[in-house]
Formats: C-alpha cells, structure tokens, sequence
C-alpha cells in the first residue's frame, strides 16, 4: 500500500467510524438508507455462493464488514447458510460492534495480515464514499481490492458500487459512480471468464459476481 492509499483509507476509516458511532449497529451506522436496501444488496450477492450452502458449510471473507450485517442476514432466513464467516473492516468502531455481537463461527479483525483464504469472497459497499479522493486514483484502488478478493477467495467473488447510470441529478461529489461496463470488462479480463454483471434491481447500483472455473454453486 504507498502513502496516498493509506491516506485515503485513513479519511473513510473516519468517515464510517463516525457514523456508527453516531447511529450505532443499524443500516444507517453502515451509511445505508435503510434494512432493506441493505438486505437487497446483500441477496445479489448471496448469488455467488447460490446452492453451495446447501450442500454443506461454505466459507466466506467479508470485505468492509462493518458491524457484521452480512454475518447476521447469513443466519436468518432467506439468507441462511451455514457458513465459517471472516469479517474484515478498516474501522476498529466496526469492529468493536461487530465483535461485541459475534455468534459462533464468526472472526472480525482490523488487521489484513489474519485474513485466510476461503471459498468465497464478497464487499459490499466499499467502493461507494470516496470523499474527496480522485476518481483516478479511487479506481486503483478499487482494482487493488478486486485483486486482493481475487487472491483470497477461492470459488469466487462479488461485489457492488453505485452504477454511473444513476440521474445525474441524484448524484452526489463525495460517492463514487462506476461504469458497470468497464467493472465487468476489467473482471472478464483479468480474473475470469465466468463473469456476471447484476443491474436489474431497484438500486442505483449494480453487483458484478466473479466464479473461477465455472461453479455455479
């Protein structure tokens, strides 16, 4: 990580520290409008893992956590599965929620240096606050990432952002607005031919799932 990406995780780890510091352990603490759009997003992508946690138990690393959300829409219905669960996050007021509230066979950490390997790999919502950082320099970032879930998760990966066809009107300096197209081009190229691009629920975002050889869950 060089000077400049630590500087830029620096000011988004303030960023969401002070939000669940204000609004505690609820979708609004997380920066979401709402439960339920928090809960849609999280049914794109449970799409990666699909039919596996039928089969039996899955694991799962958790990019930008927050406060274990993703953990607790994964042991309840319609999202239940049993699952060996790593949350990961930036934020160490995350962490100390998420950590206060963990079940059985779920890990929350601050530190990369823990994250193992596992099936399967998700982030929601971390490519979205940019605040005041570049868009060039916010999509290295977001390449980084990408590779990073790459290298740790091996079945596959998801992930979501806020899609560039969003009114022009609605959008906002601080967020980041992707090309959906460019995401799926850049996975397609780099990680996998087995690429999906979600943007067909009523989000101003898309989800782009990434499957290794294949595997359709």
């Amino acid at each position: 990580m060089n000077d400049a990406e630590a500087a830029l995780l620096r000011e988004v780890e303030r960023y969401y520290s002070d939000r669940v510091r204000q609004f505690g352990a609820t979708a609004r603490g997380a920066d979401w409008n709402s439960t339920e759009s928090q809960e849609l997003r999280f049914t794109q992508l449970a799409r990666l893992w699909g039919g596996a946690g039928e089969q039996g138990e899955i694991s799962l690393i958790d990019f930008g956590c927050g406060y274990g959300a993703l953990a607790d829409f994964l042991q309840a219905p319609p999202g239940r599965v049993r699952c060996r669960y790593q949350g990961f996050d930036i934020s160490d007021a995350m962490i100390q929620h998420a950590s206060s509230r963990a079940a059985a066979g779920r890990t929350f950490s601050t530190r990369a240096d823990t994250r193992e390997r596992a099936e399967f790999g998700g982030a929601s919502g971390v490519f979205n606050v940019k605040l005041a950082t570049g868009s060039e320099a916010w999509e290295a970032y977001m390449r980084r990432t990408i590779e990073t879930m790459a290298s740790l998760a091996t079945r596959g990966f998801a992930f979501n952002a806020l899609s560039s066809y969003c009114d022009a009107a609605k959008q906002r300096p601080d967020l980041y607005y992707a090309d959906p197209r460019e995401w799926f081009d850049h996975c397609k190229r780099v990680h996998s031919r087995f690429v999906t691009l979600l943007h067909d629920y009523p989000l101003y975002e898309f989800t782009v799932i990434v499957r290794t050889e294949g595997q359709n869950g």
